[in-house]
C-alpha cells in the first residue's frame, strides 16, 4: 500500500511557483493554514528546494564511496510526522536541529553507505531504494509500510510534482492562486520537467474552492 498523496503549491495566476515571487504576492500564512487543513502526516520536498531553504551550504563529501547497494531504511524516531527530502546521490548536509525536525532522507541504492551512516549518527531517518535513481513508487510504499505515513503532502518544486504525476502517484491537487502575475521567461511551472511530448493531460474533478483574501484555494481530485 501507499499513502494518499496531495500536491500542495502556491502559484501566480500564470502558474509560476518561484517562492521569492509568490511571497511578494501573498505574504500571509494562508499557504500554511491551507496545508494544516489537508491533515498530512508528513511532507516531502526535492533536493533543490531543501538546498535553498534548509540544508547546509557545503555538500557532503566522503572518501569511502562504496554504495549501500540494496534497499534499506532506518527509522530514527517514533511516529509518522516526517520532513522528507529526496536526495538521490546523498549530497546534502544537515544542520544540528534536523533530528528534532524529524528529517527523513530518501536516496537511491548507489548512494555511498557512508552517507547513510552519517544520517544515522545525526539521528536522521533514511530510505535507500532504486538501483539507478530513486524508485519513487517503492519509496512511497516504504513510507506507508515502515513509517506509518497515511497522508503525504508534496510541497517541493515543479519537477518533483511532475515526477509524482508521471508515476501516477498523486490523488489530490491543492493549488493556491496568489493575486499576481510573474511572466518571466523560463520560470518553473507548478508541474514541470515531464519529457514525454505525447503525454495526455491529467483530468481533474473540482472538490472545493476557498478564498483567503485575494488568494483562491482550489482542491481537485485526480481522475484515475
Amino acid at each position: 500500500m501507499r499513502p494518499f498523496i496531495i500536491s500542495h503549491m502556491m502559484e501566480s495566476v500564470d502558474g509560476r511557483i518561484d517562492c521569492a515571487m509568490t511571497e511578494q504576492l501573498d505574504s500571509s500564512d494562508s499557504y500554511y493554514e491551507a496545508l494544516d487543513e489537508l491533515h498530512c502526516d508528513s511532507t516531502l520536498e526535492g533536493r533543490v528546494t531543501k538546498q535553498i531553504h534548509y540544508a547546509l551550504p557545503q555538500p557532503f563529501k566522503c572518501t569511502d564511496t562504496v554504495a549501500i547497494g540494496k534497499t534499506g531504511h532506518h527509522k530514527a524516531v517514533d511516529g509518522n510526522n516526517f520532513d522528507i527530502a529526496l536526495d538521490t546521490h546523498g549530497t546534502l548536509q544537515w544542520p544540528d536541529d534536523a533530528a528534532m525536525k524529524h528529517l527523513l532522507v530518501i536516496t537511491d541504492e548507489r548512494c555511498p553507505r557512508a552517507y547513510h551512516d552519517y544520517l544515522t549518527a545525526q539521528g536522521i531517518s533514511w530510505i535507500a531504494v532504486g538501483d539507478n535513481g530513486i524508485d519513487i513508487v517503492r519509496a512511497v510504499e516504504i513510507l506507508h509500510d515502515k513509517f506509518d505515513i497515511n497522508r503525504l503532502g508534496i510541497v517541493g518544486g515543479g519537477n518533483i510534482n511532475g515526477t509524482f504525476l508521471s508515476a501516477g502517484l498523486l490523488d489530490e491537487i491543492s493549488v493556491m492562486i496568489a493575486p499576481g502575475i510573474d511572466g518571466r521567461k523560463g520560470m518553473t511551472a507548478i508541474f514541470d520537467g515531464i519529457q514525454d511530448p505525447d503525454k495526455k493531460p491529467t483530468l481533474l474533478t473540482l472538490k472545493n474552492i476557498k478564498q483567503f483574501n485575494d488568494t483562491i484555494w482550489l482542491r481537485y481530485i485526480i481522475r484515475h
